[in-house]
């Protein structure tokens, strides 16, 4: 035999040997069968594991009919329990340590708690459900290139204290006269008619608030047939509605505006024309809200958010129970709570890049922090209506402002 096959000759018995080993290895020591590891001091099956458990814990008496000399394998072990259990015994499975019922189940606790912490985050049927309902209420309202909405040039007389620069158009837009229903505590009917421009100021003051006007009555109209295509809004109390829809709906423009706006440029791009800053200043707004609005884009739109997210962050801030007015704070919480998890699978599932986790606290401070710019919002649009000649706000916008329920 040359050296080659004494080799191979070689490696063929070492292989059989550890083929042996390992097979012994994995044979239940009471039985036979094959076993699934060390069972009470002893390697078993997990049949002969489950035996010897439930025969010491019912503490049964046990007789062997033909004198205590069964042969245990794995096709007859459930014939002579007695057998059996004495052949755990002496292959050494020790009662000590058997845990009890309660030890048992925190265990399997522990270890479900640890396969959940381990498993990937994944959104369930009920909650893609959620995403689809949302996602289509949004884009059958969201009209990103304005192609429903007829714009008007603005005359734009850039003064000395200008600090953002941009282009823009002025909208014309009639409304719709179905949104009466969730404003019907407004004594004053919904105007049909077009805005006309206020006399032009010297100091440009409110030289583009008809076209600000505009531009914010079709972003509420879209936003009340937004939170119309949610099943669970439209089950809600109609004073509920139009408490969530007041309270919520200048922090959902922002949001949506958001999603028009340009970091770079630090515009908002409608379409075919393009908004600055500057054209609130020349509405009549006042910078102490203005420029916290200002740094506001810049953060949000910084996080870089998918369209689903600025879409749930849209629905977390409708469904705000704490709301003036509302009734059912219970039913709503729960709504808002179900959907803050659903924004926070969501990115925990569809997110990749590292530092993930930080985005759903990020898009929380974000929500919190429009809350605090909401109130000086409708303090500024009251605060116009009171000192500018030419009433340029439909009653849609002043309800929507007013603090009345």
């Amino acid at each position: 035999m040359n050296e080659v096959q004494e080799r191979e000759s070689s490696e063929r018995q070492n292989s059989a040997e550890n083929n042996e080993k390992e097979w012994v290895a994995n044979v239940c020591q009471v039985c036979g069968d094959r076993a699934t590891g060390h069972h009470f001091h002893a390697m078993t099956c997990e049949g002969c594991k489950g035996f010897f458990r439930r025969s010491m814990k019912q503490a049964t008496v046990f007789r062997c009919p033909r004198q205590g000399v069964c042969v245990i394998t794995k096709f007859n072990r459930r014939e002579c329990q007695a057998c059996r259990l004495r052949k755990c015994q002496s292959v050494g499975m020790l009662k000590d340590l058997i845990m009890s019922d309660e030890a048992v189940e925190k265990r399997r606790s522990q270890i479900r708690r640890k396969r959940e912490v381990e498993r990937p985050p994944c959104l369930s049927s009920l909650q893609e459900s959620v995403i689809e309902e949302l996602v289509n209420a949004h884009d059958k309202t969201f009209d990103a290139t304005f192609s429903h909405f007829q714009f008007r040039p603005i005359d734009r007389d850039l003064n000395p204290m200008s600090v953002w620069k941009g282009t823009a158009s002025c909208p014309r837009v009639a409304l719709n006269a179905e949104m009466d229903e969730f404003l019907s505590s407004s004594s004053t009917p919904i105007s049909t008619s077009h805005y006309s421009c206020p006399v032009e100021r010297k100091d440009n003051v409110f030289t583009t608030l008809p076209h600000i006007a505009d531009l914010t009555t079709y972003m509420i109209q879209n936003i009340i047939n937004f939170a119309k295509g949610l099943h669970s809004f439209r089950a809600l109390a109609i004073d509920d509605q139009i408490s969530l829809l007041k309270g919520a709906m200048f922090e959902i423009m922002q949001i949506r505006f958001n999603m028009l706006f340009n970091a770079k440029t630090g515009n908002w791009e409608c379409g075919s024309q393009t908004y600055c800053m500057d054209d609130a200043v020349r509405a009549g707004f006042q910078r102490h809200l203005l420029d916290p609005l200002m740094q506001y884009h810049y953060t949000l739109r910084n996080l870089q958010l998918q369209e689903v997210e600025y879409v749930l962050m849209q629905a977390i801030s409708l469904f705000s129970p704490e709301r003036p007015g509302v009734i059912h704070h219970d039913v709503i919480d729960r709504l808002q709570e179900n959907l803050a998890i659903v924004l926070k699978v969501h990115i925990d599932s569809k997110r990749t890049k590292p530092g993930k986790h930080l985005l759903y606290p990020k898009i929380l401070a974000c929500l919190t922090e429009m809350r605090t710019m909401n109130e000086e919002y409708s303090k500024q649009v009251l605060h116009i209506v009171d000192i500018q000649p030419d009433n340029s706000f439909d009653p849609l916008i002043l309800e929507v402002v007013s603090k009345d329920p």
